[in-house]
């Protein structure tokens, strides 16, 4: 037991005391938001001003395409800016022809004159709810100013027509007035939180806490283990203790390195979180519906289940293996199979009682960070929770028993690497 403390104190001081490790846990924090904020602010000028022809065949929407759809500082998103051109084209009986000169203007090399869009509305569109716009771009994923365009001649047209039905304007508002929808997520005990778009975020960052540090410290197991068989080191440090007790130490170690580094971010988090708490409690948000005492126990319980579960794989592929090129490439295809919940996170987030979610949830390998998940976003019952615990337990035990024996052969064993039929025997002799 001595030996294997004595090898934990070694891999947890040695990586907790590089500069390289107090910088980036004070200043990665800081680096992540600082760029979600470049990020979300380039986004929201990507696109910038769109210039868009407007060929209405009605000649009625002229109001729509020169007052609503003008940019206004800081009243609209600046993605959604849009700068029309409008031209009455009720007079033209072929509005494909009269489209030409503004479609060639998608191409032109002049600044000035070229176009990002051409819009047209056909002449019968205020009588015919079957006709069908069409929008011109030089982008085949021009989705954004297709659906606003859209949304706006619609809008439009729906009014007209119940206008020339005798309705007048304060009852058009009334009729058309959109109204707005309160997300509420309602638990078993009856109380109501609130959902939406922010618990999605919550769901996603949360997880991705959870799941980015377990393959860092998984590869940082498997590049120490290589360097150790590289330098021969490994064969001193077995002559003084058992392979089971070096394996052990190094998991611990490693692992806690991981948690201690996540208890710094969490206690950053809540020191900055207490600020906007109090702030969003003055505008009547409660921000501990987003985050109740349950997420960081469960976050805990799930790092440690899904750290344990990954670094036992990369165990393996540092004891057979004897460079870290050849370890990637045999890691490789067994890592992104065990990504597969973080590629499915978006459907498992917006629907986490589905077939899918639970049987990922109840799966071995699968299940810490798909329960963690369904923790985050829903209230699952409390024995998916308990048997998703169980089956990784058991999975752990598992690929522990199998990277033990594994690990008693393979970290002495230098040249080509082995087959699977070879690391079968291994199991069986080991």
């Amino acid at each position: 037991m001595k030996k294997l403390i004595a090898v934990f104190k070694r891999e947890y001081l040695s990586a907790v005391r590089k500069k390289m490790f107090i910088i980036m846990t004070f200043l990665l924090p800081l680096l992540m938001g600082g760029f979600m904020y470049v990020v979300v602010g380039i986004a929201g000028r990507g696109l910038g001003v769109k210039k868009v022809a407007v060929l209405d065949g009605t000649g009625a929407l002229r109001d729509t395409f020169t007052k609503s759809a003008t940019p206004k500082k800081g009243g609209r998103d600046a993605s959604s800016l849009m700068e029309p051109q409008y031209i009455d084209a009720h007079t033209d009986h072929d509005l494909d022809a009269a489209a030409k000169p503004y479609l060639s203007r998608l191409s032109s090399d002049d600044k000035s004159q070229r176009l990002d869009g051409v819009f047209i509305v056909p002449s019968n569109a205020l009588e015919n709810s079957e006709t069908h716009l069409k929008y011109y771009s030089r982008s085949a994923t021009d989705f954004v100013s297709e659906s606003q365009l859209s949304s706006m001649t619609n809008e439009s047209v729906q009014r007209k027509r119940l206008a020339s039905r005798g309705m007048s304007d304060a009852d058009l508002d009334r009729v058309m007035k959109r109204m707005q929808i309160d997300a509420v997520q309602l638990s078993k005990s009856g109380e109501q939180k609130k959902g939406g778009a922010q618990n999605f975020i919550v769901g996603f960052v949360l997880t991705a806490l959870l799941f980015v540090p377990s393959f860092i410290y998984g590869l940082e197991v498997m590049r120490g283990i290589i360097q150790e068989k590289s330098d021969r080191v490994v064969e001193i440090l077995i002559s003084s203790m058992s392979p089971t007790q070096l394996l052990v130490g190094k998991v611990l170690g490693v692992a806690a390195v991981g948690l201690t580094q996540i208890s710094v971010w969490f206690a950053m988090a809540a020191l900055a979180g207490t600020a906007g708490a109090a702030t969003a409690a003055l505008a009547g948000e409660n921000i501990m519906q987003l985050l109740r005492p349950s997420t960081f126990v469960y976050f805990a319980i799930f790092f440690i289940l899904a750290y344990l579960t990954y670094v036992c794989i990369y165990a393996i592929g540092g004891a057979i293996c004897n460079s870290e090129k050849e370890a990637q490439q045999l890691i490789a295809p067994i890592t992104m199979t065990m990504m597969l919940p973080w590629f499915l996170l978006s459907i498992i987030i917006t629907n986490p009682d589905s077939n899918l979610a639970v049987g990922f949830s109840l799966a071995p390998v699968f299940g810490p960070l798909t329960m963690y998940v369904r923790t985050l976003v829903a209230e699952p019952p409390m024995w998916h929770i308990l048997l998703s615990i169980g089956v990784s337990i058991l999975t752990i035990m598992a690929f522990f028993w199998i990277t033990v024996k594994i690990f008693r052969v393979g970290i002495l064993s230098y040249g080509k690497r082995p087959t699977i039929p070879e690391l079968w025997r291994w199991l069986k002799v080991a």
